[in-house]
């Protein structure tokens, strides 16, 4: 079971979560769709961004079975030095290989590697981190992940579940 994964945020300290699940690394078609609501979740604190969004992966992944794969909306690590952020994190809790999919650079991730989806003239990348699969590999599968965007079908899809616009 291949699951892609994101989280939004609510006023007053509430967050809702969403995965969708897969058979296949593409991603799609969907098999199962998660939503787990979260009421209390921690503060955004620059660089310890996993203590606010892995609890919320917890509660939207448990009773999964059989999860081979996670994909996230954000970095596995922040920097080429490996320090951890939710991705490395999401692989030690989960025991999976994590796939960290950013929409925007972030500057100490130089190692993260640049994936042009969407358009042929694509300009702006995904940057792609990954723990428990070599980085290339991960690359190639976000790359080849299902969906005519810039960002695979199932993360869009997680976003929209998330925000309560599915």
């Amino acid at each position: 079971m291949f699951a892609a994964a994101d989280v939004q945020y609510h006023e007053g300290g509430a967050a809702r979560a969403a995965a969708v699940l897969a058979a296949s690394a593409a991603l799609w078609p969907a098999v199962s769709e998660h939503v787990a609501d979260v009421a209390d979740v921690a503060p955004y604190v620059p660089g310890e961004f996993w203590q606010r969004e892995l609890p919320c992966l917890r509660a939207v992944l448990s009773g999964v079975v059989g999860l081979s794969l996670l994909v996230i909306d954000g970095y596995v690590d922040l920097d080429p030095a490996g320090r951890p952020g939710l991705g490395a994190r999401a692989h030690e809790e989960f025991g999976v290989p994590v796939i960290g999919v950013a929409k925007k650079r972030f500057t100490t991730a130089t190692h993260a590697v640049p994936v042009l989806r969407g358009s042929p003239g694509a300009t702006r990348p995904l940057y792609v981190t990954a723990a428990g699969l070599p980085l290339p590999d991960a690359a190639g599968l976000v790359r080849e992940m299902a969906g005519r965007y810039r960002l695979p079908d199932a993360l869009r899809r997680a976003d929209a579940l998330a925000r309560g616009r599915a």
